[in-house]
């Protein structure tokens, strides 16, 4: 057989057989989107001081708002960034089980959030303070309820990563993709301190 003929036989390859992952590319990446979200809460953030004091002779936060609830609200949330942390620890140290345990625990914290949220949600619109009772109630839903949806979504991906961690281990993808998770929860922490911040406390005693 001639050298011609072998080459002909030879199928040429165009792709690595083995996973090829860049380092730091997913990283990179997700830097990327939390600045995307920083853009869309500053946004969310200047149309709320803008139209924040439109009452429409409606009721205004001081008539609306429960600190004390809030403030449990806040402590959830906290302390469900305070558990992600516990996660990360036991993630590095190799321990699979208590590695779940410790998101486990942060889902749970992430549940009791957004069900103190829906509970003032629905209170809100009850007591007739609904999204579309004046300006201050628009930017007040959307901005809470953009974020109640980023934790609603932080939940499911929390859940899946439990599920893939179960099933295969702390391997490196996983550690990545808990790693992106950290940063998008830690991120919401942020967001919400501005939030109950800006627009509970100076809501009610500015």
């Amino acid at each position: 057989m001639s050298q011609t003929q072998v080459q002909e036989t030879e199928k040429p390859q165009f792709y690595l057989k083995e996973e090829h992952h860049p380092e730091h590319s997913t990283m990179l990446g997700f830097w990327l989107y939390l600045m995307s979200d920083c853009l869309i809460f500053a946004v969310l953030f200047a149309t709320h001081g803008v139209v924040g004091r439109n009452y429409a002779a409606g009721p205004a936060p001081a008539d609306l708002f429960d600190l004390n609830l809030i403030a449990i609200n806040t402590a959830m949330l906290l302390f469900s960034s305070i558990t992600y942390g516990f996660a990360m620890l036991q993630m590095e140290r190799n321990d699979k089980m208590e590695t779940l345990f410790w998101l486990g625990v942060t889902g749970v914290f992430g549940a009791i959030f957004l069900a103190l949220e829906l509970y003032e949600f629905y209170h809100l619109i009850h007591e007739g303070a609904g999204p579309t009772r004046s300006a201050f109630l628009s930017s007040f839903f959307t901005l809470v309820g953009t974020h109640g949806l980023h934790v609603t979504f932080g939940i499911i991906w929390l859940v899946t990563l439990m599920v893939q961690v179960k099933k295969h281990g702390l391997n490196p993808e996983n550690r990545r993709r808990l790693m992106c998770l950290s940063m998008f929860w830690h991120f919401l922490d942020v967001i919400w301190i501005g939030v109950f911040s800006f627009v509970y406390l100076l809501g009610v005693l500015g």
